[in-house]
């Protein structure tokens, strides 16, 4: 019990600290979409580059207010992307001094993974997904029976279609925390993974399917790294579990010999 924060607190005492950690955290969201929505068209530049690089110059919006909300949405899209890591500190904070030693170190590894496979997945949908799907939705403009068909996105209906992906991609690669995780809690263990690999390949597809648009290209890009990632959580719950007996082993003989 001595590596654990001799401090106890009673209940009122963490509500109080809990609330303190909230209000850090959402006024680092505000002064985040603050900043965000000064550089709101900037950042909504930036999101329309894959729409550009496919051909598409024009994007417009048939309600008077509608650009309006889309640099509010960008704002506060950008703004709960830049004011993660405050959430995830002032969790840590909270949660830590409730922690022994060897917990915190399980936990600090999925904690500082997370915003790096999300990074990993929201730039796989925004430099691969993103302009295949564009290039296969935006090829349906033409000649059909002698009406010229063409598209004309607004503003809103493109945004949405970008976060979708963004966020679609970014929590997807998170399976490898989440299964970790679950393991950790001894509520899935190895082997039941191990024996679920058909069930999670058939989900991996229904959900690149719900994702991403009716062609094959961009089912197959969130699909398969699905895949990849889920064997590669296998392997990491292999490695930490044998790090796991191996230090238990260890402390054992340590006890035996004391």
């Amino acid at each position: 019990m001595n590596d654990i924060d001799d401090s106890k607190m009673p209940l009122l005492d963490h509500l109080i600290e809990l609330r303190s950690r909230l209000l850090w955290s959402f006024l680092a969201l505000a002064i985040a979409f603050g900043i965000s929505l000064y550089f709101a068209r900037p950042i909504f530049g930036f999101l329309v580059q894959p729409l550009l690089e496919s051909g598409q110059k024009t994007l417009i919006y048939t309600a008077i207010f509608e650009a309006f909300f889309v640099e509010i949405k960008v704002a506060f899209f950008a703004a709960g992307f830049f004011s993660f890591p405050v959430f995830a500190t002032q969790l840590w904070r909270f949660v830590a001094p409730g922690l022994y030693n060897k917990e915190k170190r399980a936990f600090l590894p999925f904690l500082l993974a997370t915003p790096v496979l999300f990074i990993l997945g929201a730039s796989m949908a925004y430099y691969m997904a993103i302009p295949v799907a564009l290039e296969y939705l935006l090829g349906f403009g033409g000649n059909v029976g002698g009406v010229q068909q063409q598209a004309l996105p607004g503003v809103d209906n493109y945004l949405s279609f970008v976060m979708k992906f963004i966020f679609g991609f970014g929590i997807s690669f998170l399976l490898p925390v989440l299964l970790m995780l679950l393991e950790r809690a001894g509520i899935v263990t190895l082997e039941q993974l191990r024996g679920a690999r058909r069930y999670a390949i058939v989900g991996a597809f229904a959900i690149a399917a719900v994702l991403t648009p009716p062609d094959v290209v961009s089912q197959l890009l969130l699909a398969i790294p699905l895949c990849i990632l889920f064997e590669m959580a296998l392997i990491a719950i292999w490695f930490t579990r044998r790090r796991r007996a191996k230090a238990e082993a260890a402390e054992g003989s340590d006890e035996a010999t004391l």
